[in-house]
């Protein structure tokens, strides 16, 4: 076993703190990776404070993860002892069922997606993430990352990247369709960037004048105030596809009014509590209201290769092991521009 040091919460009420735990031994196809970076996602947090109910303790979150090819096993053909390798939000599937198959693990139809962190592997033992030292992952799971790219600003590409490219690539945006955003977040922020790269007319929706020049600078063409009154009425019918970001609580009825007919509006935001929807808001004009959950291992890799072509990472900002509590209290608050990344580095030090 691969003694590990890393950092981890021992219940929904305590705070990341120093942690030693075990890595298996890699396998014939397993990737040993010692971690440089990981990004810090809002998710983490919420399973940390065992908000959705599936908590398992001790936890070491992190599951936008890069780092460096440390050991090989026999059987591996993708990576090699020294590359840059990157692991999302999961680790394994049951690899046999139609989604399997089809490169969509993520919607495994057997129930046996296995998550980063916080999850039962196929060994039995809980996985643990990266708020670690090292990873040990099959290599069908894990991802070649770019060269060109800030390994850093990559790190939140592997959740907050693939969450936002995925929906926007299935719903086609590109050239001649209306796009739209809504909150300018972790999420939102690489929302924009995707949908201004795929040559889309790109449209944040924001209650604050204060992100208006960030929004533009980002990608978007225009920006919707929606603290202002009846904001929506001249747009109605306008957007073929919309993506809502938010993760609190918030009425959709308006944007639901925006679309066209047949137009779609996508959720990748998880509020605590359910949304409303009138069925009058979808059935006039045979609207959808859809959801979409990050992306298959062949689409990560994809969307980190669509990012070299086009320069696209994600704005960090680094932190530390030493003020990982700071940096979820302004998670928490919105109050970051618009992924924090934990330098492991200062971890191993």
């Amino acid at each position: 076993m691969i003694k590990t040091h890393g950092f981890a919460v021992q219940s929904a009420t305590s705070v990341p703190a120093p942690f030693d735990y075990e890595q298996r031994e890699p396998g014939p196809k397993d990737v040993q990776i010692s971690i440089d970076f990981c990004g810090v996602c809002h998710s983490d947090i919420h399973q940390a404070h065992n908000d959705w109910g599936n908590g398992n303790y001790p936890m070491v979150p992190g599951h936008e993860i890069i780092g460096t090819v440390k050991r090989v096993g026999a059987e591996v053909t993708k990576f090699k002892v020294g590359d840059l390798a990157g692991v999302g939000c999961m680790v394994d599937s049951c690899r046999v069922c139609a989604s399997c198959k089809e490169g969509e693990e993520q919607y495994c139809d057997k129930g046996e997606t296995v998550m980063t962190y916080n999850a039962k592997g196929k060994d039995g033992k809980y996985t643990f993430g990266g708020y670690g030292e090292n990873i040990v992952v099959d290599e069908a799971f894990v991802l070649t990352v770019p060269r060109n790219l800030n390994p850093a600003a990559v790190a939140p590409l592997l959740c907050a990247g693939i969450t936002t490219y995925s929906p926007l690539k299935h719903w086609k945006a590109g050239p001649g369709k209306m796009i739209g955003v809504i909150g300018l977040g972790g999420l939102g922020h690489m929302a924009l960037k995707f949908s201004h790269a795929f040559g889309a007319k790109t449209v944040q929706f924001t209650r604050s004048s204060a992100k208006i020049a960030d929004a533009k600078r980002l990608g978007a063409d225009e920006v919707i105030l929606t603290k202002e009154p009846n904001w929506h009425t001249s747009h109605a019918g306008t957007f073929d596809f919309i993506l809502d970001c938010v993760s609190a609580a918030h009425d959709i009825t308006p944007y639901l009014a925006l679309l066209k007919r047949g137009g779609t509006l996508c959720t990748v935001g998880l509020p605590a509590t359910p949304l409303a929807i009138s069925a009058f808001s979808v059935v006039q004009g045979r609207k959808s209201f859809a959801g979409s959950n990050i992306g298959g291992i062949k689409e990560t890799q994809e969307m980190l290769d669509f990012c070299s072509e086009h320069n696209i990472v994600s704005d960090i900002e680094m932190t530390s092991f030493g003020k990982i509590e700071e940096a979820w209290e302004r998670v928490i608050k919105g109050d970051v521009k618009y992924r924090f990344v934990l330098d492991l580095k200062t971890l191993k030090s």
